[in-house]
């Protein structure tokens, strides 16, 4: 009867020390023979029949087809890392194989089967990273729920921090008509700066918090520096409504103005500072969406 699982007969390391002097020699006989190999210095020990089981280069090796490297102890020598040696002994036997989570083992794994030809192997680890990459997401926004939760993120970070709170329901007015088209501009504004912006600004979305409706605060180097509030009160002739606006070159002004904090202990990006600068300076109102945006893109292209 075959033993199939792998065993190691000692620990595994990147390079052999070899006893005596190794030798060419020829594999042939019986399929049910059990064999030594020293790979990279991760011993294992099974047959030649696993070993010839698809069309690999191990099957050229242990066909005869092929001389092998042997030392004077019997061990067949294999020049390459032995760290993943015994999953390509699992997939031999059984067709199939667990895949590790860790992208960097898939890989890793992937690059042996390359080496010895296993071409199923090869595929379905192409198939699984393929796979990996559809559902990894570009950007993570973490949802709170508190104010307690908005200051951790805040304390432990060391990006500057962007938060929209909204919640259509912290309402106790009708809405204007625009309302309902003005929050969902914000949340996707927001959506799009996350994007743009997640690997060096932290984006946070809370949907339950305080009474407002819909709020963008803007936090650097562990502090609120600006919010800006997109609702108020508006007076109609037998009632009260709420209006939610969509200031959007002030919100790109402010996010331009966060990036500021970027580095704890460092002063202030002075490309970064004009071009705040220049927003600011742009009147009482605030300059044209494209405006700012375009301060935005010019002041990040050299990032």
């Amino acid at each position: 009867m075959v033993d199939r699982s792998p065993t190691s007969a000692g620990p595994a390391t990147d390079s052999v020390i070899m006893s005596g002097e190794s030798h060419k020699t020829v594999i042939k006989g019986n399929t049910s023979k059990y064999v030594k190999l020293n790979v990279g210095g991760a011993l294992h020990y099974t047959t030649i029949s696993t070993l010839i089981k698809h069309d690999t280069m191990l099957r050229a090796m242990f066909s005869g087809r092929m001389e092998v490297l042997t030392d004077s102890d019997g061990w067949i020598l294999i020049d390459r890392c032995g760290k993943h040696f015994g999953s390509i002994l699992n997939f031999l036997r059984d067709g199939k194989l667990p895949l590790p989570e860790n992208r960097r083992e898939l890989l890793e794994l992937q690059q042996e089967a390359k080496y010895y030809l296993v071409q199923d192997l090869g595929a379905m680890i192409e198939q699984a990273l393929k796979v990996r990459e559809e559902l990894d997401p570009v950007c993570k926004v973490p949802l709170i729920t508190s104010s307690r939760e908005e200051q951790q993120l805040v304390a432990s970070t060391q990006k500057p921090v962007v938060k929209l709170l909204c919640n259509r329901h912290n309402n106790k007015y009708s809405y204007t008509s625009n309302s309902d088209d003005n929050l969902l501009k914000n949340i996707e504004l927001f959506d799009k700066l996350s994007l743009r912006f997640h690997g060096r600004v932290l984006f946070i979305k809370d949907v339950i918090g305080s009474n407002e409706i819909c709020c963008w605060s803007f936090y650097g180097h562990g502090a609120k520096i600006s919010e800006v509030c997109c609702t108020s009160i508006v007076y109609g002739t037998d009632k009260k409504h709420t209006k939610v606006e969509f200031p959007e070159a002030r919100i790109f002004e402010e996010t331009l103005n966060v990036l500021l904090y970027e580095h704890r202990g460092k002063g202030p990006d002075a490309e970064l500072m004009q071009a705040t600068r220049g927003a600011r300076d742009g009147a009482q109102g605030y300059n044209s969406d494209e405006d700012v945006e375009d301060k935005l893109d010019r002041a990040m292209r050299r990032k």
